[in-house]
Formats: structure tokens, C-alpha cells, sequence
């Protein structure tokens, strides 16, 4: 009981940080327009500014999305961990207006984080998700490893958004 109100207080706190603006920087931006039917499916993790809940991940990251009832995506994530695997299922709804590139994501009842698309390849192989105030980066892809001209390409999307590559770190995957 004591470990899930603190994660609720760390998700709470982590949030909080996610309304915050960065007065005077360029605003990220995510892509004009994403075909759900398209992205939903299952998604590698090539790298991530790795969030809290990341830690324990060691290999296999992952990410599965599903059109599910009423317009949601469902998101299940796992990756395997030392002990064995993890794993953290939400929702997603996309933001009004953003066709589709801007998501609200949930893994604990009534928290939402922003969820951003703001690289896409044109054929769906790679995805680049941010969120506004640059505190976290994935970049994912349909396989295990991509081609180094389209992670160069995903990457200089992200480096011209403003997002701080020192902080990218490679996702191992077998």
C-alpha cells in the first residue's frame, strides 16, 4: 500500500512538471497528422530518455497500441527486466483538434501525460514521441534495430525540436 501512494506522489509530481512551459524556448511541435490505423500495432524501443518506471528495463522494450471502444488506444508496454519482464498497460485518447498526433496517456486512473508524435517516417516504420517540455523522448520502430540514415533522420528531429541527446540512451534489443 505505502509503494503505491508513493508511486502515486512521484506520478503526480512527474505530471505537474509536464504542464509546465518553456518560457522563451521554441515550442515542440508534433507532426500535422497521424493515421491511427496505421500506428496502432506493435512498436520496439530503439531509445528513450528513460522514464522512472523504466528503470528495471534492461532489454526488449516494447510497446503494443489497439484501437479500443469509444475512440481509445489501448497501451501495453513491457520490456524484461533482470528478474524477468515487466509490464504497464493504459489508454490513450488523442487531444481535439491534433489529428491524431497529440495523445493523453494513462497508467494510473486519473493521470494523463502528454503523448506527442513529433517525427513520423512516411511508411510507419519509425515514430519519434516527445512530449512538451522535453522531459521525455522515444524513438521507436516496426523492428528491432533501423537502418542508421532513418535513426540519423529521427534523431535530427528531435535535436531541432530541442530535445537534449545527451540524454537518448539505446534500448538493447534481442
Amino acid at each position: 500500500m505505502l509503494r503505491n501512494l508513493t508511486i502515486s506522489f512521484i506520478i503526480t509530481a512527474l505530471l505537474a512538471g509536464c504542464a509546465m512551459s518553456n518560457d522563451g524556448e521554441k515550442k515542440v511541435v508534433s507532426v500535422d497528422l497521424v493515421d491511427l490505423q496505421r500506428y496502432v500495432g506493435n512498436w520496439y524501443e530503439i531509445g528513450s530518455f528513460p522514464m522512472f518506471f523504466q528503470r528495471q528495463c534492461v532489454a526488449n522494450s516494447q510497446a503494443n497500441y489497439t484501437v479500443e471502444p469509444e475512440g481509445k488506444i489501448g497501451v501495453h508496454n513491457q520490456c524484461h527486466t533482470k528478474d524477468g519482464f515487466d509490464k504497464a498497460d493504459g489508454v490513450a485518447v488523442a487531444v481535439d483538434g491534433s489529428h491524431n498526433a497529440k495523445l493523453r496517456v494513462s497508467f494510473f486512473g486519473p493521470f494523463w501525460a502528454d503523448y506527442w508524435i513529433i517525427g513520423l517516417d512516411p511508411e510507419y516504420k519509425w515514430a519519434l514521441v516527445g512530449n512538451p517540455n522535453r522531459k521525455y523522448l522515444w524513438l521507436l520502430s516496426r523492428s528491432k534495430s533501423l537502418p542508421q540514415d532513418q535513426l540519423d533522420s529521427a534523431l535530427e528531429v528531435a535535436r531541432k525540436q530541442g530535445f537534449d541527446l545527451n540524454k537518448f540512451h539505446y534500448t538493447v534489443q534481442h
